[in-house]
């Protein structure tokens, strides 16, 4: 596998962030508060927001010094502080090369060094992402469940698979 680093984003990232998210077959696997088109005004807001937010919870993905997707948690709180939700996507012209699976892994390794708390990351994915659920069960993620009927996405009702890794 070639080198993935996940990294912080930076204002010069805003051109070839807009150019992988807007994309259809990307926006069809993402929620929809994704814009769609997505800008590069869009990506310029997103990075100056997560620029501000401490602690640092999404990150750029490089492929060989290349950006080509992002990662990201949200953190659970109140009784639920244990756990981390995992999103991601990849640019499209990098699919099927294994890099969400070893992003996913080096997020999981991240989080066990800065989060001692979490003890549960998890991640839903819409029932027709394949691809996503195979890179998760390649980075240790288990099919937790199935919300039947749980999304809507281009006004289809979907079920939502949730896959989890503990530790």
């Amino acid at each position: 596998m070639d080198k993935i680093t996940l990294r912080v984003w930076e204002k010069e990232d805003a051109q070839t962030l807009a150019a992988l998210a807007n994309n259809k077959n990307i926006w069809d696997n993402v929620l929809d508060i994704f814009p769609s088109p997505y800008t590069v005004m869009d990506a310029l807001r997103w990075i100056n927001k997560e620029s501000c937010t401490l602690p640092i919870t999404h990150f750029a993905i490089e492929y060989n010094q290349l950006l080509v997707g992002g990662i990201g948690i949200t953190l659970q709180d109140d009784i639920y502080r244990c756990s981390v939700e995992l999103g991601y996507f990849i640019g499209e012209p990098f699919w099927g090369k294994g890099i969400a699976t070893e992003a996913i892994k080096t997020m999981i390794s991240l989080i066990q060094q800065e989060y001692k708390d979490v003890t549960r990351i998890f991640a839903r994915v819409l029932s027709n992402n394949k691809a996503s659920m195979k890179a998760l069960q390649k980075a240790g993620f288990y099919l937790e469940g199935i919300q039947q009927k749980a999304a809507i996405k281009n006004d289809e009702v979907s079920d939502v698979f949730v896959w989890a890794k503990v530790f």
